[in-house]
């Protein structure tokens, strides 16, 4: 593969993740954060995630020093442009901040580094818009925690080109992600539309008083989730046959929640300040230990699959 020095814009959650993702893979990773304490976050979550990987015994210590002397931090788009042969921004799910930074990028560097967005849901082709090259913009959605969940969604744009969707899925694949192509864009992508989906349907019989969240979540962990990270809904609705699920649709399609604005419950939630995890209560009550150990428990988990996929 040619490309050899990638540049992430961010620091954060997903920033952080995909800059160590990076380096993992043996790229030369830049990462930019706006200010001194933007970057010490992101340097402090990369070698707390390296910690937990030693932990489970994916790498030793020398392979945790050898990873962090392939990232360097930045404080201006100029550096992180420089010398860039792929530049991934994980910046403010705002439209505007994205629309900025792609027209300086577009402005600093040449014409065949491909600029792509981490957005999960903003359109590739109004990002491109501000861009003389619009057929180099392209979405690389990474899926949190990136550097434990390997799909990634890669979505064109109108003008997107042909050749960017293809070296976007090798640097991809490259770096031990699962590339998902779409054909063209639609507003929140693939994920997202089924994560929306599942999520307000399972608001809605907390809503109801139907069950309570602990009694869902554990319908979804014991029974859904056994299943699908082996066949997806489509694949399993052939397994279990088309015209069982026909007949189902048939009389619970009309039952289902079809609300086309956000939920109540969760808006009363987080006007009470309760936004789950990072606030110590949301449907959950959560104690730094809980937090932990629930964090610690998903990493197990994840690098099982993860060890699975590359057998």
């Amino acid at each position: 593969m040619k490309i050899k020095n990638i540049s992430i814009l961010g620091t954060g959650t997903m920033g952080h993740g995909i800059t160590l993702s990076s380096a993992m893979s043996g790229l030369n990773a830049t990462m930019y954060g706006r200010t001194d304490a933007s970057l010490e976050r992101g340097f402090n979550a990369i070698n707390q995630d390296l910690n937990r990987l030693e932990e489970q015994g994916e790498l030793n210590h020398s392979d945790f020093k050898d990873i962090l002397s392939r990232i360097r931090g930045v404080k201006t788009v100029e550096e992180a442009a420089e010398n860039a042969d792929f530049i991934i921004e994980s910046l403010a799910e705002d439209l505007n901040v994205k629309r900025d930074f792609f027209q300086k990028l577009d402005e600093l560097c040449s014409a065949d580094v491909i600029l792509a967005t981490n957005t999960s849901g903003l359109s590739p082709t109004k990002i491109a818009e501000v861009t003389v090259h619009p057929e180099r913009v392209v979405v690389a959605h990474f899926w949190n925690p990136p550097q434990l969940i390997p799909l990634v969604e890669i979505v064109p744009g109108e003008r997107t080109s042909k050749d960017t969707v293809l070296k976007t899925k090798e640097l991809i694949e490259f770096i031990g992600k699962k590339a998902v192509c779409m054909e063209k864009e639609c507003a929140g992508f693939i994920g997202n539309r089924l994560q929306l989906a599942l999520l307000r349907e399972a608001m809605y019989i907390v809503e109801q008083g139907w069950a309570k969240p602990e009694e869902v979540d554990k319908a979804m962990e014991y029974g859904h989730g056994r299943r699908l990270p082996v066949t997806g809904p489509l694949m399993s609705a052939d397994m279990g046959g088309l015209d069982i699920f026909y007949n189902i649709s048939s009389y619970l399609f009309k039952e289902l929640c079809d609300y086309k604005e956000p939920f109540k419950l969760m808006k009363e939630k987080i006007e009470k300040g309760d936004l789950g995890s990072k606030k110590g209560k949301g449907f959950y009550k959560w104690s730094k230990e809980d937090l932990e150990k629930k964090q610690k428990e998903r990493t197990q988990l994840l690098l099982y699959f993860l060890k699975k996929d590359n057998d």
